[in-house]
């Protein structure tokens, strides 16, 4: 779940602090969103590197040393905190997934 302020009537209020112009997610130390960055996209530690670029990667079969190659910026936690937050999301959602006969 991503913490955001929300109004009185429910509604998400828009983050305009300069100080500090992103928010991070709700029990995610590494994973912030920042409306203003990467289209507010959920992106490690205020880096243009969005969460799901480091799940595609992982999805794909790249290990740990191949990820962290790529994007020298990234330390393992990092990943590792994608993958909790990825499991995090999939228990905050339902999805269609296809039956089979």
């Amino acid at each position: 779940m991503i913490s955001e302020p929300l109004s009185r009537d429910g509604e998400p209020e828009p983050c305009d602090n300069e100080e500090e112009p992103y928010m991070q997610a709700t029990n995610f130390e590494r994973i912030t969103v920042n409306p203003n960055q990467m289209g507010g996209v959920p992106c490690i530690r205020g880096l243009r590197i969005p969460v799901a670029t480091v799940l595609r990667m992982l999805a794909g079969g790249m290990s740990e040393p191949e990820i962290l190659a790529a994007h020298p910026d990234l330390h393992v936690e990092d990943i590792r905190e994608c993958l909790r937050f990825a499991a995090a999301s999939a228990m905050e959602r339902e999805l269609a997934v296809p039956r089979t006969a």
